[in-house]
């Protein structure tokens, strides 16, 4: 599948007019969206990574070979910036997920490697408030030891969230398919 960055914006008003499906990526900060991206696009350089929390500062619009488009959107949780510009992203982005109609369903990425944090819950439960689809994939599974410790992860996040989950590793491309035929079928 081809992909593409195709522009960031800061706020619903600056978001491109796409007609495609979209779904924005939620995930605390360093969980792994930008890692996710580039996986599914087999190219490790498409989204920026790094490995210090809070890089991500706009939402960033990626176009999948134009059958659906991936939101990279800031982490929630830790990031180096005053507590005045936490307050512009959480006002943006709240307007973007609730008022942005071409999202058809969101994605909640939760690292396998820890429990299900405060924060985690804390969006889980917004979004809920405002009944939005949401889907949650599990990442980081490649940093888990065996087979059995990867089910019991998957089995904890389904049993806390409930719905759609699926397991996700940026090093292994085996779980791929699954993801890109639900992003595709949708």
């Amino acid at each position: 599948m081809q992909a593409k960055f195709i522009q960031s914006a800061e706020k619903l008003s600056q978001c491109p007019k796409f007609n495609l499906n979209e779904f924005p990526l939620l995930g605390r900060s360093n969980v792994g969206k930008s890692s996710f991206i580039n996986c599914l696009s087999n190219n490790k350089k498409l989204a920026k990574t790094s490995n210090t929390p809070g890089k991500t500062r706009l939402i960033n619009f990626f176009n999948f070979s134009d059958k659906f488009i991936i939101a990279d959107l800031p982490g929630y949780g830790y990031a180096k910036v005053s507590k005045e510009v936490q307050n512009r992203w959480q006002k943006n982005l709240e307007e973007y997920l609730l008022k942005r109609e071409d999202i058809k369903c969101l994605v909640q990425l939760i690292d396998a490697r820890h429990e299900i944090q405060k924060n985690d819950y804390q969006m889980r439960e917004w979004v809920s408030a405002y009944n939005l689809p949401i889907i949650t994939v599990v990442t980081k599974t490649d940093c888990i030891s065996s087979h059995n410790k990867v089910a019991q992860a998957l089995a904890y996040v389904k049993r806390e969230f409930g719905g759609e989950v699926f397991p996700f590793s940026a090093n292994n491309n085996r779980y791929n398919d699954k993801i890109l035929e639900f992003f595709t079928v949708l």
